[in-house]
């Protein structure tokens, strides 16, 4: 839900829904939690669900589905590059990253090695 929300807020211009069907998405989820009239600002178009519950994601998700079926949207689709990390990796976790970059769990030799497992 919250990533079709951001999608709805982004500005890729591969998403399949227009601006407008983009702008109800979001303005309908933010009425549905705030009383307030949703923000114009691009920055301030953000849902914040901390405070949420349950019943309001299911809320929302219906509210989703609705704007979607009154726009003959079935599936929502993009296409768009992975890019670059925003934010460097803590030194602690830098081995982990590197070993997980490198790691090809098909041609991984078994744990106990061949004809081992269960000796001990």
């Amino acid at each position: 839900m919250l990533m079709v929300v951001a999608l709805c807020t982004s500005d890729l211009p591969t998403l399949n829904l227009s601006q407008e069907v983009r702008q109800t998405v979001f303005d309908r989820c933010w009425a549905l939690i705030h009383d307030t009239p949703p923000p114009t600002e691009k920055e301030k178009r953000v849902l914040d669900l901390r405070e949420g519950e349950e019943v309001t994601l299911d809320a929302l998700v219906q509210i989703i589905r609705n704007t979607f079926t009154e726009h003959g949207c079935t599936q929502l689709t993009w296409e768009h590059a992975p890019s670059q990390p925003t934010q460097s990796t803590s030194p602690d976790a830098k081995p982990l990253i590197d070993r997980l970059q490198n790691w090809d769990p098909i041609d991984q030799p078994p744990v106990d090695g061949p004809g081992e497992a269960g000796n001990n």
